[in-house]
């Protein structure tokens, strides 16, 4: 079986944060998240991470997926610490045949073909252990990796622990290891703290597998910032960066134009269909997906949201909604969570959309607010036309079925129903249902007063 052990226990201070290190988003995902699909992508099996400063927060975050375990690493300044005392917290949760997988809950760009092809080399070639390495033009702050003259790794060395020969070393300990069960617990048992931190490191685990004639693999990384970590908030920023640009590359293999790629943002769980067109200042997140042929202009967001085919959208924001095909939307627009627009409407300048199903054909050119209410098709909704729907303690719903014709500047008061084809005169405020085929007026009498103008003084 494929084990997987996640470490996710450290404090994180140089967030300067009061939020867990690991559930820092990049791209509107905690880093942690992406560690754990790229593990199932893997196929892996079985996934514990161990926690320890913002336990709470992040058990919290992961409480309803089942496929996760968590183990809590102790604090006080009575326990030793490092990443093989985290490690040890698992060993219950692997056997001695089982492949074990570690991975580091800050260094969210690994990806799950590097893992999966980490974990073959390893288990074709029967290593007891296998490192992935890279090799750095700059390597300060890594852990070297020290081959014999047969070119055999013998042991990992930290920074703060190597001598200057071995800080020449290019060749680098990634942080993420692929042991067989049985070996990695004999591993951690001969561990000690007689190093420059005084913890329990990983690292030393291969000196003490290489010591008794054990075979230690190394997997050569093809791209490094795959193994970037996040410590400060500008790591974050720059791992963010290189998502960004992995994502957007990937959709612009697969058949979507970006005008200027470099100002669009796209969250990984965002669905394109090809030939859709995205200019610069868009911002795609959460679970949206946008269909074929479409054309995103300016600074539009969608967030949650279904977008079908052949779709305009022209600086709108767009929240947990539905938009059908060949609708055009904006400039301006602002659909609020649980709206359903239907196919080929429109939904023009400064109107505002909020829990309403809107029927094919049915267009609201501008400067208009449908709040709570069911509109059928090839309806027109005239300019300032406002959906009247709360009385300061509840909301109510209001119904204008097919083919009715709102004129500009009316309040519609919930709850009114206008029937199909019934017609509202502009500038009326309405209260009671219209049936099929009425025209409804409500205005008062217009009166003109002679001479008022100059009587008042006010002729210029």
């Amino acid at each position: 079986m494929r084990v997987c052990v996640i470490l996710a226990a450290g404090e994180g201070s140089r967030m300067k944060s009061s939020e867990p290190k690991v559930l820092h988003e990049i791209l509107g995902m905690p880093m942690l998240e992406y560690i754990i699909l790229n593990a199932k992508e893997s196929n892996i099996e079985k996934i514990n991470i161990v926690v320890g400063h913002g336990e709470e927060k992040i058990r919290s975050h992961f409480k309803d997926d089942d496929s996760i375990s968590f183990k809590s690493q102790p604090i006080g300044d009575q326990y030793p610490y490092g990443t093989g005392f985290a490690v040890m917290q698992t060993l219950d949760s692997f056997s001695d045949d089982d492949t074990v997988l570690i991975l580091n809950g800050d260094t969210p760009l690994i990806r799950s073909q590097t893992i999966d092809e980490l974990i073959k080399f390893h288990e074709i070639n029967n290593y007891s252990a296998t490192i992935l390495t890279a090799n750095m033009d700059c390597p300060f702050g890594y852990g070297r990796i020290v081959r014999d003259e047969n070119a055999e790794i013998k042991q990992i060395v930290e920074e703060k622990d190597a001598c200057q020969k071995e800080k020449l070393i290019r060749e680098i300990n990634s942080g993420i290891f692929v042991f067989k069960g049985k070996y990695l617990k004999k591993a951690l048992e001969d561990l000690d703290t007689n190093n420059e931190q005084g913890e329990l490191y990983v690292t030393d685990t291969i000196a003490n597998l290489a010591k008794s004639g054990k075979k230690i693999g190394g997997y050569n990384l093809k791209d490094n910032t795959e193994i970037l970590g996040v410590n400060s908030r500008d790591n974050l920023a720059n791992c963010t960066r290189i998502m960004k640009d992995r994502i957007n590359k990937n959709y612009l293999v697969n058949g979507v134009t970006m005008i200027d790629s470099q100002f669009v943002t796209i969250e990984p769980k965002v669905k394109i269909g090809k030939d859709t067109v995205i200019y610069p200042g868009a911002v795609l997140q959460g679970d949206t997906e946008i269909g074929e042929n479409c054309v995103i202009y300016g600074t539009s967001r969608i967030v949650d949201s279904k977008i079908g085919d052949n779709v305009s959208i022209d600086n709108c924001l767009i929240e947990e909604s539905v938009v059908g095909e060949g609708t055009k939307l904006g400039p301006y627009a602002h659909l609020r969570p649980n709206s359903n627009i239907g196919k080929n409407t429109k939904i023009g300048n400064f109107v505002e959309v909020k829990n309403s199903k809107i029927g094919d054909g049915t267009k609201a050119a501008h400067l208009a607010y449908i709040g709570d209410a069911d509109i059928g098709e090839n309806v027109n909704i005239g300019c300032g036309v406002i959906f009247v729907n709360y009385d300061g303690k509840n909301k109510f719903r209001s119904t204008v079925e097919d083919n009715a014709f709102v004129g500009s500047n009316s309040n519609i008061v919930a709850p009114v129903t206008v029937k199909e084809n019934g017609y509202i005169a502009a500038g009326s405020t309405i209260t009671k249902d219209v049936e099929e085929g009425e025209l409804s007026i409500e205005r008062a009498s217009q009166k003109n007063i002679s001479g008022w103008v100059e009587r008042k003084g006010l002729l210029k």
